[in-house]
C-alpha cells in the first residue's frame, strides 16, 4: 500500500477517493463558492448546498466540506443539518469547536446542539 495511506481507516480512504473523483469533475469547488458566500451570523444545511450545487446528495456536501483545506475562505462551520443540529463529525476540531465559531458569529445554539433556522437559515 502506498504510503500515503498508512493508518487510514476504510472510511477515511473513501472520503478520499470519493474527494479525488468528485474534486476532479469541479464539485467540490462548486460546493466550496457556494458555502463561502455564507454570512457570519447565518448557517446554511447540507440539503441546501447541495440543492444549489445541483448535487443528488447532501453527503457530498459534506464530504467536500470534510476535507475543506481552507476553512477562512470556505466557513464549513456555517452548515448545519436539515434539523438545525451541529455536525457530529465537524473535520475542523469538532463538535465543540463549531459551536464556538457560530456563538462567536452571533448564532445562538441550544443546549442540544441545534440552531434555530426560523432565525438563523441563510436565504440565498
Amino acid at each position: 500500500m502506498d504510503s500515503r495511506f498508512a493508518g487510514m481507516t476504510t472510511r477515511m480512504l473513501e472520503f478520499y477517493m470519493i474527494g479525488l473523483i468528485i474534486t476532479n469533475m469541479g464539485t467540490f469547488q462548486k460546493i466550496n463558492d457556494i458555502v463561502a458566500k455564507i454570512p457570519q451570523g447565518k448557517v446554511a444545511t447540507y440539503g441546501q448546498i447541495a440543492k444549489l450545487a445541483g448535487v443528488s446528495s447532501p453527503k457530498i456536501v459534506g464530504f467536500a466540506l470534510h476535507v475543506n483545506k481552507d476553512p477562512i475562505a470556505v466557513p464549513c462551520h456555517r452548515v448545519v443539518n436539515r434539523f438545525g443540529h451541529l455536525a457530529s463529525g465537524y473535520a475542523m476540531g469538532g463538535k465543540d469547536k463549531q459551536k464556538k465559531r457560530l456563538e462567536d458569529e452571533g448564532v445562538k445554539i441550544d443546549s442540544d446542539n441545534k440552531v434555530d433556522l426560523d432565525k438563523y437559515l441563510w436565504v440565498p
